[in-house]
């Protein structure tokens, strides 16, 4: 999959199949929906390519608004449609400009000026250019003038990809791992750079890894302690500053997670802690992408430093069973 950080960057095509759309999760309806764009791609000879945006539109276009929770962060995405043999995968800097483009102006320069769209794969709810006022039949009326054809997505998988966002983040904030990741095809993760903490783990036995997520908009599943199968790369650049490495290197551990405000030792922030097993490798400033197998436990607050203790102890015991 070659990667452009804006539409400056790509040069257009002959023979275009294009999407677009933020994919927020790439999860099972999302995979439908690119598994019929190659279909289509490979009817005409043609490539696939997905534009997507970065920041979320919804960031630029209302500002003030902080309800926006992401399943994926921007480099999650990236290695997701990696995956999935996207030809080409443009993530254009969304601004309040390329937001003002008319209807016209919008295919004009971007699907074919930009892309060389030949056929777009489109979802009958779309909307784009100015004030959101293009639809499905701009596309259409234009599509003689500029010699593409559109194809709809059906109302049916456009619905089953709300339903599953829906319900993955309704599982996330409430703990069911086990769906979530049904829904999302693979399983959920946090990205993040280890930072040093307060090192309370130490005193009882059990030193963790301090995880700062890097998307502030990130989704954080429920409070409480979780299987994790841990990706650690020596650095993992991101996609919106530096340039894309595929397949970097990293090494792999198993542990236990914890989300919490550490109610036992009287913490009042949120702290997302990795205990790795049989590890004692130097982790700080690395960053770990972090994928949540199960759910074991919700935070609880425990009368003292030693039951809190022998309860972890009972996590790692039951963690430890079902990893390995």
């Amino acid at each position: 999959m070659k990667i452009y950080r804006s539409l400056d960057d790509f040069k257009a095509l002959d023979n275009a199949v294009v999407t677009i759309g933020t994919f927020d999760g790439v999860h099972i309806g999302h995979q439908k929906i690119l598994t019929h764009l190659k279909e289509c791609a490979k009817k005409i000879n043609g490539e696939t390519v997905l534009l997507t945006f970065y920041p979320h539109p919804r960031l630029i276009i209302n500002p003030d608004d902080d309800s926006l929770r992401l399943i994926n962060d921007i480099d999650e995405k990236v290695s997701r449609l990696a995956e999935l043999d996207i030809d080409h995968l443009i993530i254009t800097p969304f601004s309040r400009d390329f937001s003002n483009q008319t209807p016209e102006e919008y295919i004009s320069n971007v699907l074919v000026g930009k892309l060389g769209t030949k056929k777009i794969v489109i979802g009958y709810d779309h909307h784009f250019g100015k004030d959101r006022k293009g639809t499905l039949k701009d596309l259409q009326q234009f599509a003689d003038i500029f010699d593409y054809s559109v194809e709809q997505i059906p109302e049916q998988d456009i619905n089953d990809v709300a339903v599953s966002s829906t319900r993955i983040r309704l599982a996330l904030i409430t703990g069911d791992i086990y769906t979530a990741n049904l829904y999302l095809g693979y399983p959920f993760e946090l990205t993040g750079t280890v930072i040093r903490g307060d090192q309370i783990g130490r005193t009882i036995g059990f030193p963790t890894a301090n995880l700062q997520v890097h998307e502030h908009h990130k989704l954080i599943p429920a409070y409480g302690i979780y299987a994790v199968e841990v990706h650690i790369f020596d650095h993992l650049q991101n996609i919106t500053t530096g340039e894309y490495v595929e397949n970097p290197p990293f090494k792999v551990a198993k542990g236990m997670g914890y989300i919490g405000t550490r109610p036992t030792v009287d913490g009042m922030n949120r702290s997302i802690e990795i205990s790795l097993f049989d590890f004692n490798e130097e982790i700080y400033g690395k960053t770990l992408r972090v994928k949540f197998l199960h759910f074991i436990r919700h935070d609880e607050r425990f009368d003292s430093l030693q039951e809190m203790k022998e309860q972890i102890l009972e996590d790692e015991k039951q963690i430890r069973s079902l990893l390995f």
